[in-house]
């Protein structure tokens, strides 16, 4: 019983600090658009090249904010949470990749929060993507275990009504 509850609090601050993660990250980049130094929008041009910075930019935000409304509605949650894993997976995997496989061995401000709170874009910063699996992976394994307790619960005092 204890180790229910402790799991169903678990789940339930993961998926709504990984909802409020991506939302703050979504508002920020929106927030500080026309910041010259610290945009979002800006930055992708170094990162990604001209002719894909704004379409990306435009498209990376959608994808945060269609993460956190799935994992805040609860019949989604786990999809939302699987949206998270890839997003996550993404961010992490091109960190690296223009650390050691375009051979920037200098980080450059990613923008990921908007320049609201300050991010190299590197090793760290795939460090702290691939940590925040671990939620993410708590609400994917987490919820349906929730689901089936309850359903079991319910069942139960319908059948020693029989």
């Amino acid at each position: 019983m204890v180790n229910r509850t402790a799991l169903k609090i678990l789940v339930h601050v993961s998926r709504f600090g990984l909802a409020a993660l991506w939302l703050f990250a979504a508002c920020a980049k929106i927030y500080m658009r026309n910041d010259p130094t610290h945009s979002f929008f800006k930055n992708m041009n170094e990162l990604v090249g001209n002719s894909l910075a704004q379409p990306l930019a435009v498209v990376i935000i959608c994808a945060e904010i269609i993460a956190a409304i799935l994992l805040l509605w609860p019949r989604t949650a786990r999809v939302g949470a699987l949206w998270s894993v890839a997003l996550l997976i993404s961010f992490a995997g091109y960190a690296l990749y223009y650390r050691f496989g375009l051979g920037n061995a200098e980080g450059l401000e990613c923008g990921c929060f908007g320049g609201i709170i300050g991010s190299q874009l590197g090793v760290t910063t795939a460090l702290r993507n691939l940590l925040l699996l671990i939620p993410a992976l708590l609400v994917i394994f987490g919820l349906p275990r929730l689901r089936r307790a309850g359903e079991q619960n319910q069942l139960e005092p319908q059948q020693v009504t029989s």
